[in-house]
């Protein structure tokens, strides 16, 4: 199976005043007003009374550098000060010690905050790789199936909330999953981290959708157990390829169904949704899957209530099959992007998780795709069912 991240895909969305790195006008502040203070005191003729203006360098520096640039900025401003040639407003002791002060102050704050900077890149990049393990950005192809994929948390500085997805393939073909834990953000991290890890191993033990989706719900059942009023629970909806991929089977456990996308025709799969995953009942019975015929460029476009669900100010739901079919021929590695950015001009305030997940066959379409593995079980017996195309 191969990964690789999809174009397009997550993006660092700090801004720099939640720890990214400062922009270049931000770097260039100390410096810009260092030339300029320098400059205006050459060309006027006159003493200009602008010294205050040189206590501002070291503090801007702090923003931008270590506390070594942050020393010689400082040292350059008392430079400024002193210089008998610049026209200064005659600059007094009290001046000089002043800025003294400042700079070496800023040099301290600057080697605090670089101290603490460090350790919070550090502490993000750890976490990054642990939520990068529960969601993996799905992009490129697995086997015979090209995948674009897009996450967005509602919970700003995370990567993962309360949405989950992935593709893959396995003894019994390729299978994908996309669903929705309840709550959002860092309390659904340890919700989906179960329920991921019962999916990648039911895809190597269950032969059809139906049993998978039972391991899932005896999965939040048993985290439930011995918590009073736990309440926990999700939605997802389930789906297989044939081993050709000329079709799909989809189950859906109380999720919204996939879109499928025909030339610039977009329509919900015409499903029954099963329960949801993990309420308790005495014997979970998921819907019958449905089978979906795939013609040559069809797509299965797979989303969170996030978009669904998404009000502009109006109250209006976002339309998001009849947005579809406005981009019917756009690359695949761009479409999530694209529905994205559309869906945030149509809801500037999109408070929940959104989740997409889009699977297109390819056109090389061999029969060995989804044959199982040496000493694997062959899949089960499965009894055709109805399917809008």
């Amino acid at each position: 199976m191969v990964r690789r991240r999809a174009a397009g895909a997550h993006l660092d969305r700090r801004g720099w005043l939640r720890g990214a790195p400062p922009p270049l006008w931000v770097r260039m502040l100390p410096i810009l007003l260092a030339v300029g203070v320098g400059l205006a005191t050459l060309i006027s003729p006159e003493p200009l009374d602008i010294d205050f203006m040189l206590g501002a360098i070291s503090p801007l520096a702090v923003l931008s550098y270590g506390p070594l640039a942050t020393a010689g900025l400082g040292a350059a401003s008392v430079v400024l000060l002193v210089v008998p040639g610049l026209h200064l407003d005659e600059p007094g002791n009290t001046d000089l010690l002043t800025l003294g002060f400042v700079s070496a102050l800023s040099v301290f704050v600057s080697f605090v905050r670089s101290r603490r900077d460090a350790q919070l890149d550090l502490e993000r990049t750890v976490a990054e790789a642990a939520q990068r393990a529960l969601v993996p950005a799905v992009g490129g192809r697995v086997g015979a199936v090209r995948c674009a994929s897009l996450y967005r948390a509602a919970q700003r500085g995370t990567l993962v909330g309360g949405d989950f997805f992935d593709v893959r393939t396995g003894p019994y073909g390729i299978r994908a999953v996309l669903g929705d834990v309840q709550g959002h953000g860092l309390s659904a991290v340890a919700t989906v981290a179960s329920v991921m890890g019962a999916f990648r191993e039911a895809v190597l033990d269950e032969p059809d959708l139906e049993a998978i989706a039972a391991r899932l719900d005896r999965r939040l059942r048993v985290n439930s157990e011995g918590t009073e009023h736990a309440e926990l629970f999700a939605t997802a909806v389930l789906l297989e390829f044939s081993p050709d991929v000329r079709s799909a089977r989809v189950v859906s456990c109380g999720h919204p169904p996939p879109a499928l996308l025909r030339g610039s025709a977009a329509d919900a799969i015409d499903l029954e949704p099963g329960p949801p995953l993990g309420l308790g009942l005495a014997e979970f019975a998921p819907a019958a899957a449905v089978e979906v015929e795939l013609s040559p460029g069809d797509r299965l476009f797979l989303t969170s209530d996030g978009v669904l669900e998404a009000r502009n100010r109006a109250g209006a739901f976002y339309p998001l099959e009849q947005r579809l079919t406005r981009w019917g021929g756009t690359p695949l590695e761009a479409l999530p992007n694209t529905v994205w950015a559309d869906l945030r001009r149509f809801a500037p305030r999109v408070q929940d998780d959104v989740t997409m997940l889009v699977l297109e066959p390819t056109a090389d379409r061999r029969a060995d795709h989804g044959r199982a593995e040496p000493g694997s079980r062959a899949p089960g017996p499965r009894t055709p069912v109805a399917a809008r195309t």
